[in-house]
């Protein structure tokens, strides 16, 4: 059984590389029923004066794709921002910032996953209260999937669907890298890494790009 959280010492230890590992490797427990046991008590104990976690994570806020739950990590593991269609915005770029360059994670991973609502919204130019300008965000993956499907450009093409999660997280990518000095010197500096995956619903899965 699990007691122990990440402390300071151990986050230092730490390498981007060997985080996405122990992610991928976690999320392989999961998929396989073999989750760690944990005493949560223990960890709420040990973390009410600090937290170090290793990685964030940027991700829809889909209820069929609980970050921590899938990737079989427990309190004090990673930092989870979550927006619908997984994208960037000040609020979440700052709150990247914060994670890496403040509290010292050292991996950033965009998570897109199958049948993605707000992605299938994008592909049908939904339009509804906030919800529109929500999912313009996602418009320039819908655009590009465009050009490189056959069929439909809409929601009812599940090939169109898959194409634009995946470019939606690699796009989401390269505007952060873009749009946050920090982030970008952290990794060109090789202290974090920032990547991209895909959760398969289906079969609970996590795909990098």
């Amino acid at each position: 059984m699990r007691t122990t959280v990440i402390t300071k010492e151990i986050q230092n230890t730490l390498t981007p590389t060997s985080i996405l590992s122990d992610l991928l490797e976690g999320n392989k427990r999961f998929t396989e029923a073999k989750k760690e046991t944990v005493d949560y008590s223990a960890q709420v104990r040990q973390t009410v004066e600090g937290q170090f976690p290793k990685a964030v994570i940027l991700s829809c806020i889909d209820s069929r794709v609980p970050v921590e739950v899938v990737f079989d990590q427990s309190i004090g593991d990673v930092f989870v921002a979550r927006v619908a269609g997984n994208f960037e915005n000040v609020d979440i770029l700052g709150s990247l910032e914060y994670s890496c360059k403040v509290a010292g994670s050292k991996l950033v991973l965009v998570l897109g996953h199958e049948s993605c609502g707000a992605v299938k919204a994008a592909c049908d130019g939904v339009e509804l209260g906030n919800i529109t300008e929500m999912i313009s965000k996602i418009s320039p993956a819908v655009k590009l999937s465009a050009t490189q499907i056959y069929g439909e450009a809409n929601s009812s093409n599940e090939e169109m669907v898959a194409k634009t999660v995946a470019n939606n997280v690699l796009l989401t990518i390269g505007r952060i890298r873009e749009k946050s000095q920090i982030l970008k010197d952290l990794e060109d500096n090789g202290e974090i890494k920032i990547v991209g995956g895909v959760y398969h619903l289906s079969t609970g899965r996590v795909e990098v790009l």
